[in-house]
């Protein structure tokens, strides 16, 4: 799986790059997420439905609204939590000022369960960007239209650079945890 190892270590040098970290790059690709999610409602009700037989208002109560929700807070607290934080220093460095800087971890692996495939993979993936993450998602094969769907949408709205989709079943799956991944 040449190919799986290829995209993980394209996401793996977004990241070392620097691409993911700045707060900007983070608030862009929430706010695209959540216009994936608007403007392709109506197509991801409608893959839910095939998938899991799920209602069109069941599918955007437990699935579409969620991660927009996730999304919504996320923006409205990034600044604050990406802001530092001042700590008292050791009496041995007085009299320094001295502050907690979060940094990002490195590329997260996301694998989606077949029951919520929607919520369960762009759920984390907003915790990841958030975090300034690269990401590697895999959604379930269980679902294969909502998968398909998935991997149609996140190129036409989110970095590919840092961003990506795997497709596949057992083989692929094994494959992806075969690679080092961060988180």
């Amino acid at each position: 799986m040449s190919d799986i190892s290829t995209c993980v270590t394209e996401v793996r040098e977004a990241f070392a790059k620097g691409l993911t970290k700045p707060s900007q790059w983070r608030k862009s690709q929430l706010k695209a997420l959540d216009r994936l999610l608007v403007e392709n409602e109506q197509a991801i009700t409608g893959a839910l439905r095939d998938d899991l037989g799920k209602h069109p208002s069941e599918a955007y109560t437990t699935e579409i609204s969620i991660v927009r929700g996730e999304i919504s807070h996320t923006l409205s607290h990034l600044g604050r939590w990406l802001s530092p934080k001042p700590v008292k220093p050791s009496i041995a460095v007085l009299p320094a000022n001295a502050y907690t800087i979060l940094e990002p971890l490195g590329v997260a692996l996301i694998i989606a369960p077949w029951n919520y495939p929607v919520q369960l993979l762009l759920g984390p993936l907003v915790g990841a960007i958030a975090a300034g993450n690269s990401v590697i998602l895999k959604p379930s094969e269980l679902a294969p239209r909502t998968s398909t769907l998935i991997a149609t949408l996140v190129p036409r709205y989110l970095d590919t650079r840092a961003i990506r989709v795997v497709e596949g079943a057992v083989e692929e799956t094994t494959a992806l945890l075969e690679e080092k991944f961060d988180h």
